[in-house]
């Protein structure tokens, strides 16, 4: 089974060619360095997890121009050319999008990521790194699936600072959208053994 660290093809492709096959395609692969990364399945914990953080979110956004994506909205890196599908993410400036097919997003204000052990690290590094040159993006959360930790980097400048939250009783704020995350809403259904 082909994974976030292999490639789907050995293939090189533009693009324009990633994005037509993409939007044919029945699952979802992310795009970096000319090739395509099929994405794995997402376990019974990172699907409620992701549930739990677009619901709470989307209420508290409901009646603000802020808009929250579930995991279908692709976002570009337009500096990188990488493609991505975060696990949530929410825009509150006017969506700029790549074309009118209006499914790749390119300025998100927060992005999520639930995170799994086969991805966890390119999440933290490779993709990380990445994201950093999306000029509208201000924070990026990290949620672990297997414990309790969210990681919340939050740009301030040029540098990005990380608070980790590691207890029920934890509450994440998110300064750019003006929300509130508490871990037990974001971790409620889950039993960790």
């Amino acid at each position: 089974m082909e994974t976030m660290e292999t490639a789907a093809a050995q293939v090189f492709l533009t693009p324009e060619e990633y994005l037509a096959k993409e939007r044919k395609a029945l699952t979802k692969s992310e795009y970096r360095n000319g090739q395509i990364y099929t994405m794995p399945g997402a376990s019974h914990e990172h699907n409620i997890i992701m549930g739990n953080t677009f619901a709470e979110l989307h209420i508290q956004l409901r009646d603000r121009t802020c808009i929250v994506y579930p995991s279908d909205m692709r976002v570009k890196v337009s500096s990188t050319g990488r493609y991505t599908y975060p696990d949530v993410v929410v825009v509150c400036d006017e969506p700029q999008f790549e074309d009118s097919h209006f499914d790749t997003l390119l300025n998100p204000t927060v992005l999520i990521e639930v995170l799994s052990s086969s991805t966890a690290a390119y999440d933290r590094g490779e993709k990380f790194a990445s994201y950093q040159k999306l000029d509208s993006l201000c924070e990026y959360v990290l949620i672990s699936q297997d414990s309790i930790c969210v990681e919340h980097y939050l740009r301030q400048e040029q540098d990005w600072n990380l608070t980790a939250f590691r207890s029920f009783d934890d509450v994440l704020f998110l300064v750019s959208i003006d929300c509130e995350l508490s871990l037990q809403a974001i971790y409620a259904k889950i039993q960790f053994l």
